[in-house]
């Protein structure tokens, strides 16, 4: 029995070259950010942001975490939007997007509340959303990767973020 982890089955469908990529990625764990700490008043901004229903303040809050991360991890700013209600399809709802046009500023779309429902999104969920598209920026601008993929490590290096913004771990190990 081989004792590497199996990748997502969207692997074996990549050209060689993506692959290269993907395996890149999923190498990649941890993203370390130094002084952490100094993200836990915006963080506890936007868990009272959304248990009060406040977009504006879910949107400076959200916008003080991106730019936070933007300065400590110097990649280029990039602009973060929060709208009301996710959009919905057939294959359910978007939670977030990451855009990105050559020229511009990369955007990231958060959605507030639930597409069925109308429900406010619980706050550690739409953390994780504003961590999981802000990865997509850091994958091209930090680590430098040719694509953004859903990896294993992708998802790593986004937990890492998580624990360290939500103050559960304030050094790797």
């Amino acid at each position: 029995m081989s004792s590497k982890k199996p990748k997502f089955s969207y692997y074996r469908k990549l050209t060689k070259g993506q692959k290269a990529v993907y395996d890149k990625s999923d190498k990649i764990k941890w993203v370390k950010l130094p002084n952490a700490e100094r993200f836990y008043q915006a963080v506890e901004a936007l868990e009272k942001g959304l248990g009060a229903d406040d977009r504006e303040a879910v949107a400076d809050a959200s916008e003080r975490i991106v730019y936070g991360l933007c300065r400590t991890l110097n990649v280029p700013q990039m602009r973060i939007r929060v709208l009301a209600t996710r959009p919905s399809k057939s294959s359910g709802e978007l939670h977030g997007l990451y855009e990105w046009e050559e020229g511009h500023k990369a955007t990231i779309t958060v959605w507030m509340r639930t597409a069925k429902q109308k429900n406010v999104v619980a706050f550690r969920s739409f953390l994780r959303t504003i961590i999981h598209e802000f990865l997509h920026h850091l994958d091209y601008n930090l680590l430098r990767l040719e694509d953004s993929f859903h990896t294993k490590g992708f998802y790593s290096r986004e937990s890492s973020i998580a624990k360290q913004l939500l103050g559960e771990i304030t050094q790797k190990g």
